[in-house]
């Protein structure tokens, strides 16, 4: 890609009063490339909890597959010690929305229902994608939010067009077909750019409007990571760790995330 005339084109479309990415936000292809690297071992490290995640295993267990993997493979954790997290991936079940801490005494049972979040920092650079897994058998309920929410986040990646679609659009498509099935999207977290750094701008809001908010050009590098309840959107703070987010009635909550690039004519899956 030409940075410099993508950034030639953004500064004229911010003089007639587009909201467009900063300069920073803008990646070389060198450092796609390196984000790239990063994302392909980021999701070899998914691949490897996806064939050993089972029942009556604990969380600990797969923080244990994630870290070993994750040096295995080339790379390493980039969330532990992250702002002082204590663990190397993120596991967070039924009613928990994201930021889930791993441990012994959290025993995946048959009917659960978890997404597993990894971060991966390869020579500089880094990649984050999550998914979600069902424990044996589990609910009608539980199966059809793990599969709708990854229709969105698909949905949402397709609709993904160079210079033409925005941030807004994102959560516009998101919320739109949450809200047909009867969930709700959490706002208060929300998909971010990445790649020089486990969290950079822009921030990725799953409810959107048509057509507003930033506009998406080539050489950004962002996550789209839908966290969606099966009951109402709100969420509450665990005191105790203040680290992992619960429904605040409850209720399920499913959350699937790619770490997409932005190319000059296509977007591309980097992280899965």
């Amino acid at each position: 890609m030409d940075r410099e005339k993508i950034l030639a084109r953004i500064h004229e479309l911010k003089e007639k009063g587009v909201e467009v990415p900063t300069d920073q936000m803008i990646k070389t292809d060198e450092q796609i490339e390196g984000i790239r690297k990063a994302s392909l071992v980021n999701t070899k490290v998914l691949d490897e909890v996806s064939k050993q995640i089972r029942p009556y295993m604990s969380t600990e267990e797969i923080n244990e597959i994630v870290r070993i993997k994750s040096i295995e493979f080339g790379g390493q954790s980039a969330v532990y010690g992250y702002e002082g997290y204590p663990k190397h991936t993120c596991t967070s079940i039924n009613d928990q929305v994201c930021h889930g801490i791993p441990s012994k005494k959290d025993i995946l049972m048959p009917g659960d229902i978890v997404n597993v979040d990894c971060t991966t920092l390869v020579d500089g650079y880094y990649g984050d994608s999550s998914r979600m897994f069902i424990i044996g058998e589990t609910s009608k309920e539980r199966s059809l939010l793990c599969e709708r929410v990854k229709k969105m986040l698909d949905a949402a990646f397709e609709s993904l067009v160079p210079w033409e679609t925005t941030l807004g659009d994102i959560g516009y498509i998101i919320n739109k077909m949450a809200t047909s099935y009867g969930y709700s999207v959490v706002k208060e977290v929300g998909g971010h750019g990445v790649g020089l750094e486990i969290h950079e701008d822009p921030y990725v809001c799953h409810v959107g409007k048509k057509h507003q908010g930033m506009l998406i050009t080539p050489g950004m590098v962002f996550t789209i990571e839908p966290m969606v309840n099966r009951g109402k959107r709100y969420v509450f703070l665990d005191a105790s760790n203040d680290w992992t987010i619960y429904t605040d009635d409850g209720s399920d909550s499913a959350q699937w995330e790619y770490t997409i690039a932005i190319f000059e004519d296509h977007a591309e899956i980097l992280a899965h």
